[in-house]
């Protein structure tokens, strides 16, 4: 395969190339993207024995790496992380904002997933993003503003976290972060490219278009020192008064009235609904691959049963014989996403509101029935769901929306073995580019179906109902090897994409035994049920693919994984280079 440079293919990152077959009809809509790309840099892999950090950016990773060196959890070290993310990587995730993380206890051998999905206000109706002519509203008129604003879930999550797991004081944790919100740090060059695109948008709140635009027009320029004293107090208050301070007081009353008064665009979020937040725990979503115990998060995200079903339905195909330059390989990977995709966007949605099959989509009998569908060869004409080994109690239409939220993503492991992975939103670049006490909040209601049914009037399982969590994509992973040890922490950056993103880190590891530097550097091939879309860098697939009768789309894709793995007794890690993340171990 011939790797080009991201520079040597002008042009692209605004405008795909495409290449359709009679597959795909030529009218389909692809949501905007998450986060513009900004550039690569080459892999620098750490190497360590006692402890790894890797996080979207090196502010984030160096706190988490001095955390644990000082012996702090897992845990301690990604609430520290995630504090400093919202300061220097503002687009992508925040206190505004929610997560989802696996933690693996070494000792006892144990996994377990928190679940800090924000939630629907409880007064919003289902027909929330239909606009006066009975349609879906334009992506930004319905994400810009009050409108799709959530519960913020991720202070809660990392307060549930750190009663469970953390060893040092809850307060210690934010220091880091306050730290450099007051002192300032120097704006990147991503930072500040992504504010630049994002102008217009930022129109509908003018203090916040001050904070990121100081003379209105201009965003903060790379390389200048940027603090934020609002978001500094604000972490002060949570670190001495705990979530509650978050969630009840002066702080909600702040978040309500600054939802409710978006000029224009409004929400609905009452105090109640803040104070009402709880963030859970959830069951692991666990599959074999090729012998290795693959786990992930469970609904509301549709990231680790999509993910298990794909890596099911390819058990039954030898992808080492055909290698990672056959497009062979990839056209059938590119298959059974398809198939998966079409479940997920049939099923998946918040469990504690539909009746969903869950589990039975990993049924090994149903995976294997849905795997001979696939020919080697020939994409098929059409993919619709299947009918997984469960009664359902209610009937769902599809929903085969693709929502991207911008979104980062941590792997960290402490000196006790004891390991979190943790993939953090606040739904599109900048969330709903309004700002509160230093922090953005999210647009995570956007994640829901915008139309309630489909044509024949069938409900859809990701409505929009009150109180209920947007399915998610996000895939923060774990993956034990035959003997059941730790063999890789992987998760990723990039909306529904996050799901092949994580697929190929874990394909590369096992079938093909590609080093982690290589394998993130590798060019992007996945499908998300509509087209296969192609990283420019791997432009030479298009063709092939192509051939195999798949309409292809060529463009960036903007991931952001952090990956680390697990070899003897060294561990690996490794961030994306189309990021600006680092890894650090010792």
């Amino acid at each position: 395969m011939i790797f080009l440079r991201f520079s040597q293919i002008l042009g692209l990152s605004a405008l795909f190339l495409l290449s359709f077959s009679p597959v795909m009809a030529l009218e389909e809509k692809l949501r905007p993207a998450p986060e513009i790309a900004t550039g690569t840099s080459s892999v620098k892999v750490a190497q360590g024995s006692q402890i790894m950090a890797v996080t979207a950016h090196p502010e984030a990773t160096r706190v988490a790496y001095d955390i644990l060196k000082r012996g702090g959890t897992a845990v301690d070290a990604a609430i520290a992380a995630q504090l400093v993310l919202g300061l220097v990587e503002p687009q992508s995730s925040g206190i505004g904002g929610g997560a989802f993380a696996l933690y693996y206890d070494a000792e006892h051998r144990q996994l377990f997933t928190f679940d800090g999905r924000e939630t629907a206000p409880q007064t919003v109706g289902s027909h929330l993003f239909v606009d006066e002519d009975g349609k879906p509203m334009n992506f930004f008129d319905a994400a810009v503003g009050g409108r799709a604003v959530c519960v913020p879930g991720l202070v809660r999550m990392m307060e549930m976290m750190h009663r469970m797991y953390g060893d040092l004081s809850w307060r210690e944790l934010f220091y880091p972060a306050i730290q450099i919100a007051e002192r300032g740090f120097n704006v990147t060059p991503r930072l500040s490219k992504m504010l630049q695109a994002s102008n217009r948008r930022f129109e509908v709140d003018i203090k916040t278009k001050l904070h990121f635009f100081p003379d209105s027009k201009n965003a903060l320029k790379e390389g200048a020192l940027y603090n934020n004293n609002k978001y500094a107090s604000t972490l002060r208050q949570i670190a001495t008064n705990g979530a509650d301070s978050f969630y009840t007081g002066k702080m909600a009353n702040d978040i309500v009235a600054k939802v409710r008064s978006v000029p224009g665009n409004p929400g609905q979020m009452t105090l109640e609904d803040m104070a009402g937040y709880r963030a859970k725990m959830r069951d692991a979503v666990c599959g074999d691959y090729r012998g290795y115990k693959v786990c992930s998060m469970g609904e509301p995200s549709s990231g680790g049963l999509t993910l298990l079903q794909i890596l099911g339905m390819l058990e039954q195909f030898n992808l080492k014989a055909y290698g990672a330059e056959n497009p062979k390989s990839w056209h059938i990977i590119s298959e059974a996403s398809r198939l998966a995709f079409a479940d997920r966007n049939k099923y998946m949605a918040d469990p504690d509101f539909v009746d969903t099959p869950g589990q039975a989509l990993l049924d090994k009998n149903y995976l294997k029935t849905r795997a001979a569908l696939i020919n080697a060869d020939k994409a098929m004409l059409e993919v619709s769901a299947g009918t997984p080994p469960y009664e359902f109690k209610t009937s769902m239409a599809s929903d085969s929306s693709i929502k991207p939220p911008g979104t980062t993503h941590m792997s960290i492991v402490d000196m006790s073995g004891n390991i979190v992975s943790m993939t953090s939103s606040i739904e599109s670049a900048f969330g709903s580019h309004v700002m509160v006490n230093g922090f953005l909040l999210n647009n995570q209601l956007t994640d829901f179906a915008f139309m309630p049914a489909d044509e024949s009037g069938v409900q859809k399982a990701n409505r929009v109902q009150g109180g209920k969590r947007p399915r998610s994509s996000m895939a923060p992973t774990i993956v034990f090897d035959p003997k059941g040890q730790p063999f890789m922490v992987v998760g990723s950056a990039g909306g529904s994409r996050i799901i092949g993103f994580v697929l190929e880190q874990i394909i590369h590891a096992i079938d093909w035994v590609i080093p982690v530097g290589e394998s993130l550097s590798r060019p992007h091939i996945l499908h998300r049920g509509k087209k296969l879309e192609v990283e420019v860098n791997g432009l030479d697939m298009a063709e092939p693919l192509k051939n195999h009768g798949h309409a292809v789309l060529v463009g960036e894709m903007n991931s952001g994984l952090s990956v680390i793995r697990f070899y003897g007794d060294q561990m690996y890690g490794a961030a994306d280079p189309r990021r600006e993340g680092i890894a650090l171990g010792e």
